[in-house]
């Protein structure tokens, strides 16, 4: 499963807005060339995620936005939600009896991808933005980013 951009997107400005915002607001032009993403583009993502409920906006001069909750209270899967991002990993519609077969019937690994997005959905629940600012997530998959096999060490055949 590949998450589009704008969820990514929008989990990279909260981050950065919590990050920054320090209890003042943040100004989208700002996240935008901090993350390198349009600010035309942000301004869509923030208008879903204000109608979201997941930050509030502050007009006039040195506005921008705010949290509208703590970073231990919003979760990662908040975010996606709120910009209208599925987390699916079939080709079915959700919640539809029909599968994704011509004869409407499901195929036969269904049930692996519709558990696998569950799982995903599970994990994105158990992260909080705060998780992700104050670097608490990197598990056991680290050690595959930019880290290099110990001298000596011998691939696995």
């Amino acid at each position: 499963m590949k998450l589009s951009t704008k969820g990514r997107y929008a989990v990279m400005a909260m981050v950065d807005l919590a990050s920054h915002s320090a209890g003042s607001p943040v100004a989208l032009a700002d996240i935008a060339e901090r993350q390198e993403i349009s600010l035309s583009y942000l301004e869509q993502l923030f208008g879903k995620l204000r109608k979201g409920g997941l930050v509030k906006s502050v007009r006039g001069p040195g506005g921008g936005y705010l949290l509208s909750r703590i970073p231990q209270q919003t979760r990662i899967s908040d975010i996606i939600l709120a910009v209208d991002e599925p987390i699916q990993t079939t080709r079915c519609s959700p919640g539809s009896p029909a599968g994704c077969h011509n004869n409407k019937g499901r195929c036969l690994t269904h049930d692996l991808w519709e558990e696998l997005g569950n799982q995903i959905y599970l994990y994105l629940s158990s992260v909080s933005l705060a998780d992700v600012c104050e670097r608490r997530i990197l598990g056991s998959s680290g050690m595959f980013h930019g880290t290099a096999a110990p001298t000596g060490a011998v691939a696995a055949q």
